[in-house]
């Protein structure tokens, strides 16, 4: 893992630029897709990966494919969802990224169109607090197969990235999204510097720069030089 240098200008070395970072998390901060992991537990696995991987290409419109694909878990039970947090990984990297971000004082935050129910247990073990994600609806204990109030599609991760950047005060010019999929185009393009990591071609043609992966603390050297 990098680490801080030391150096004369402060107390733990070099004083870095406050910056804003937000990630996407299904195959950008985590290696697989919620919604085909939770699919796969409804025996619709097939189908549902098949619709995500074209809606990460952007062939589909990620709201509309999101209510197709949730509308197959209809009759799940909740507790189907403990064990997709225990199927989900990191990616290599991801949380020496995080150490590192949060020891410069830098925010860090995830967005995704996966849910919350996934995504909120995984950034309070990496210590992030922005969060925005879906959320699955259920009743009596069951999910009912939808979602329940606004969709995060592509225009909704770009908002929030600002609402974050001005919540954090810090100019847009010095924010960062990291993401692979079409649905992360908006923040990509909204963000001083848009990094596509392992992404799909759509997205690493529109964006600042491509990273191959597998690593996401990558990323480090990427805003160090810039």
């Amino acid at each position: 893992m990098p680490t801080m240098p030391t150096g004369p200008t402060g107390p733990t070395g070099p004083s870095y630029r406050r910056r804003l970072v937000v990630m996407d998390v299904d195959s950008t901060f985590i290696t697989g897709e919620q919604i085909d992991l939770i699919a796969a537990h409804a025996g619709t696995g097939d189908l549902v990966a098949a619709i995500t991987e074209r809606a990460m290409r952007g062939e589909l419109d990620f709201a509309r494919s999101l209510t197709e694909r949730v509308a197959t878990l209809a009759g799940l039970p909740v507790s189907v969802l403990d064990e997709v947090r225990a199927q989900v990984r990191t990616a290599p990297g991801a949380l020496e990224l995080v150490r590192e971000l949060l020891a410069r004082g830098w925010p860090v935050a995830l967005v995704s169109g996966g849910f919350h129910e996934i995504v909120d247990p995984i950034a309070a073990r990496a210590g992030i607090t922005l969060v925005r994600a879906n959320r699955l609806e259920a009743d009596g204990g069951v999910l009912t197969g939808r979602v329940s109030g606004p969709i995060v599609d592509r225009a909704a991760k770009a908002r929030h990235l600002r609402e974050f950047a001005a919540a954090e005060g810090i100019d847009l010019a010095d924010t960062v999204a990291v993401g692979d999929g079409a649905n992360d185009l908006d923040m990509i393009a909204a963000a001083g510097l848009g990094v596509a990591f392992a992404a799909k071609p759509v997205v690493a043609a529109q964006a600042d720069v491509a990273l191959p992966g597998p690593r996401l603390d990558a990323v480090l050297a990427l805003l160090d030089a810039n």
